[in-house]
């Protein structure tokens, strides 16, 4: 039986498959386009993201928001489609990466879409654990550590050991809100219409926490008094506020987990530091800041976008591991 991990996430769903040749086998958006009259399927995965804005006649949807799946249907022919193209074949057993505290209820909607996907043996890990496998974290039962999963629509945060979670949330904050507060930030400051794409790309590519950071880029946008095509070039510097503002409210859910914790856990947290995923934690100066406010060292991710998917490849191939950390 092929075995795979999933990390169904709100932009990007990566795939890691299990055996011959075992590694990340797909890395694609995790979004759809449907015909708005008829609503008829027109793209999945990469294709579907990049009409995003584009067309008048077509609606792009994300079957998954804020770590839930929230149109099953859409959510089944988009990981059909992601299966068909790396060629599975047989019967598939699949671990879903799932937001820490993953109710009953959002579970039964993962086994739904699996079925529609044609998986046949479903489990599922909170994403902090993985996190932390996917970094190659040394816990265990005895060695707790704190994780930070930072990603598009949701974000993870768990003080755990593999005796389980001793305090830990998912909050619906991550890089979709940064990307809507640029848009905001863009039209205050510089009077400058620009669409979800165009922010997303500016984020990726000049968003940094990094003091006087002075990278720029040049976006293009409409005049919001004239209705007339207009560039500006922003500079890192610029869209700070909209960034560390969601940056700061993660932050201060973490220092509440920390406060909860018993003192032999937290002196343990102090000693190793705090360990961070998620694609936003691929921002330049992220760790150095987290450090600077919690007063902890701040490990990235080598990879931080696929640290999850690759704790989820390490569990499957440990089954005594996958037994210990699966959510019953």
């Amino acid at each position: 039986m092929t075995k795979f991990a999933i990390d169904f996430g709100t932009a990007v769903t990566k795939i890691f498959q299990l055996g011959s040749g075992n590694g990340i086998v797909l890395s694609e958006a995790t979004c759809v386009t449907v015909d708005r009259g008829t609503r008829e399927i027109r793209s999945l995965g990469d294709e579907a993201k990049k009409v995003l804005g584009k067309t008048a006649d077509t609606d792009v949807i994300f079957p998954v928001y804020e770590g839930e799946i929230v149109d099953e249907a859409l959510a089944g022919e988009l990981l059909h489609y992601f299966f068909g193209k790396i060629g599975r074949k047989g019967f598939t057993e699949a671990l879903f990466c799932v937001p820490c505290g993953c109710t009953k209820e959002n579970r039964a909607k993962y086994l739904r879409v699996a079925r529609d996907a044609g998986l046949s043996k479903v489990s599922f890990v909170e994403v902090p654990y993985l996190a932390a496998l996917g970094m190659s974290v040394p816990v265990s039962e005895s060695n707790p550590a704190f994780a930070i999963d930072i990603g598009a629509g949701k974000t993870s945060l768990a003080a755990f050991s593999f005796d389980g979670i001793n305090a830990g949330l998912n909050m619906n904050v991550g890089g979709n809100n940064m990307d809507t507060s640029i848009i905001d930030h863009i039209a205050q400051t510089y009077n400058l219409k620009i669409g979800l794409s165009t922010a997303e790309k500016l984020k990726n590519t000049v968003g940094s926490l990094i003091p006087h950071d002075h990278q720029s880029y040049v976006v293009q946008g409409r005049d919001i008094t004239s209705g007339k095509p207009r560039q500006v070039a922003v500079y890192s510097e610029d869209i700070v506020r909209p960034i560390s503002v969601y940056v700061n409210l993660i932050l201060e859910y973490a220092e509440l987990i920390l406060r909860k914790l018993p003192e032999e856990i937290s002196a343990t947290m102090c000693r190793s530091g705090i360990y961070l995923s998620g694609g936003v934690s691929a921002m330049p100066g992220l760790g150095d800041y987290v450090q600077g406010r919690l007063q902890m060292d701040a490990h990235v991710a080598e990879d931080p976008q696929m640290a999850v998917v690759l704790g989820g490849g390490r569990v499957l191939g440990n089954a005594a591991l996958l037994d210990k950390l699966l959510m019953k």
